[in-house]
This record gives C-alpha cells, structure tokens and sequence, in this order.
C-alpha cells in the first residue's frame, strides 16, 4: 500500500508541475484535465502525509520511553502512543478505501428509467410514488432534474417514466438504486381492504457523450411522429415527438417531452447512447464472470433490491438486509441511510476480493 501511496504523491507533485508549465497553461482542455486529476489525488496525499507524521511522531514518543522520566511523564507518552495508535488504524483504514479502483462513471450525470411492473395501476402508482422519491432526493442534494419521456396511466401513474439528474458525484449515489422494487399496501383501487404486492424497475444509466459510444447514423431509424402526451404548447400541433429504432439491437427510444424536434432528437441519442453503453458493459462482465459474490453493485435489474411495506411502516434493502421504520421521510427523499450503507457494504466487498486476489 505505502508504495501506491508514494507513487499517487509522485503523480500529485508532478501535475502541480505541469499545469505551472507555458505548455499547459496556454492549453485550456489540458489545464482543465490536469486540474481534474490534481484535485481527484488530493485527499489522498493529504491523508498520505498526515499518515507519515503520524508514524514519525509515534516513533518519537517510543524513543522518550528510553529516557529517563518519571512516572507521570511516562504515562502522558504511553497516552500520547495510544491515541497516535488509533489514528493510524483510522488513517489505515481511509487510506485502503481511498485506493480501491474508483467507478470511472461515479461522477457523470445519469438517466434513471422507471417503469411499471406486476400490479397493474397500483404498480403505475408506485412508479410515480419511485419518481417522487429521487426528485426529491435530487433537491435536498442540490441536483437538478428533467423528464425526458413519460408515458402516463390513468390514475395519475407511470407506465414508465425517463429523466435525467445532472450535478456533482450523482452516479456515485444513485448507482445503488438499480434493480426491482417492490411495494406492498392496499391500493387506492381496492375496496375489501387487501393488501397487494406491486412492483416497479429501476434503471440507473451514467450519462455517455458522443466520444465515448459513437453510434453509426446510418444504424439508426428516424421516425417523427405528433406528441400525444404533456409537453409544452407544441403538443398535438406539430410532429416534434422523436423515435430512434437502433438497427443493430432493435433498442429503441421515443422523446415526446421536448418543445421542439431537435431537443427530442438530442434527449433521444442521450437516451440510446446511455443503454448501448449499459448493454455493453453487462456483456462485459458476462464474458468475464464479474458476477460478484455480492450483488451490491450490480445494478442486476431483475434483481428485487427493495420492499416498502405500508402496514408496517418498513423500508427493506434485501441486499444487505438493512431496514428502516421511517417509511414515509424515506419516500420523501431521505434514503442517505440506505445510500451510505450500500456504498459501504460494496467497499467492504472490494477490500475483501482485494485481499483475496
């Protein structure tokens, strides 16, 4: 470990370097890019060097040992040992995190998917209540949301619902959501008081630009038809609304939302890009095995991640087997606890099969 330490504190001297260079300072993409990296490595070695100092003043403190003091000053320094002891554990400890390979897309934008599942209208609700949910949770982390398609259904659901959340480290957090959710209350619909099970798929994409997934025009199927849904003024009076059919996999992508034909035409190559890449990176891991002994950070959609159970006010992450009795804040966008459990349940894993490897 100390000698990746020594070489991320190597890279972080170099970059400082490098961006004081004229070479770099006259080239904004590359001052930017460098000054991305810096930052990245900088708690790192800040974390590196306080690691050092605090080797070197426990070494100090051993050798007064060997001196001739008395006994009130040589419990101070046994003290002062002891507490030099622990911080090196906890220093330890972050600096092995901080040096897990990092998710290369933690901190792109994401689309998120949610679509209806088993239930009928009750799962179209349940959609609705998932997209409530991660709106709000966007707000209280000062991220911003946009719908990029919706079908609706009758009640005031979703049959599926398509938006985009951009802002710092989204992916990071919301990667965890990824999987089947499902839902058990007595529906708005049910007269004799039963409680039912319904369920709804949640798709968490990072965001892909052009440069890394490009997508042959000559793959892809136009077809621009009348929007037929909310939208705008522009709703059942112009052909804005977008279709793109992907040749090669038959994936396809409608974008209605939008004012205009062009915006709907952008939504829906952002939308196409970020699946193509999600479909490649899950044959990825299928040729390699990659199917982890946790399933934490799979994203696995088919996957029952979560139940929210209404009788008993319970929220369950099935993954890690953690519940919540706070229902109601929970889906009023107060899932950090669920969050920061997951995340450090798929660190934990990683620092295993680490060790392992």
């Amino acid at each position: 470990m100390l000698d990746k330490l020594a070489a991320v504190e190597t890279r972080y001297n170099e970059l400082a370097e490098l961006m004081g260079s004229p070479e770099v300072t006259g080239n904004p993409e590359l001052l930017i890019k460098y000054g991305q990296e810096h930052a990245n490595l900088g708690p790192v070695v800040e974390a590196y060097r306080r690691y050092r100092a605090v080797l070197t003043q426990r070494s100090d403190a051993k050798e007064m040992l060997a001196d001739d003091l008395d006994d009130e000053m040589k419990a101070m320094v046994r003290e002062e040992i002891e507490d030099l002891d622990n911080e090196r554990a906890e220093l330890e400890e972050k600096l092995r995190l901080m040096l897990l390979p990092k998710d290369p897309n933690d901190d792109k934008n994401v689309i998120v998917e949610i679509r209806a599942g088993a239930g009928g209208d009750e799962a179209g609700l349940f959609a609705a209540d998932l997209f409530r949910l991660y709106t709000f949770y966007a707000e209280s982390q000062g991220w911003k949301t946009s719908v990029l398609s919706q079908n609706e259904s009758g009640i005031g659901g979703f049959k599926e619902i398509i938006f985009q959340v951009t802002g710092k480290g989204v992916y990071s957090k919301l990667k965890y959501e990824s999987g089947v959710h499902r839902v058990q209350r007595i529906p708005q619909t049910e007269s004799g008081g039963r409680i039912h099970t319904s369920t709804a798929t949640v798709a968490v994409l990072p965001e892909i630009d052009e440069v890394e997934i490009e997508i042959d025009p000559n793959d892809v199927r136009i077809d621009i038809f009348r929007s037929s849904g909310p939208g705008g003024q522009s709703v059942n009076t112009t052909d804005s609304a977008v279709r793109l059919t992907h040749v090669p996999t038959g994936m396809t992508v409608s974008c209605q939302d939008q004012k205009s034909q062009l915006q709907n035409k952008i939504k829906a190559f952002n939308i196409l890009r970020a699946r193509l890449y999600d479909e490649e990176q899950r044959r990825i891991q299928a040729e390699h095995g990659a199917a982890r002994r946790s399933q934490v950070g799979s994203g696995d959609r088919s996957e029952k991640i979560r139940t929210y159970n209404f009788p008993q006010t319970r929220v369950t992450d099935h993954r890690i087997g953690h519940s919540s009795y706070r229902l109601e804040s929970i889906l009023s966008g107060e899932i950090d606890e669920f969050i920061e459990a997951l995340t450090k349940a798929d660190e934990e894993e990683k620092l295993k099969e680490l060790a392992e490897a």
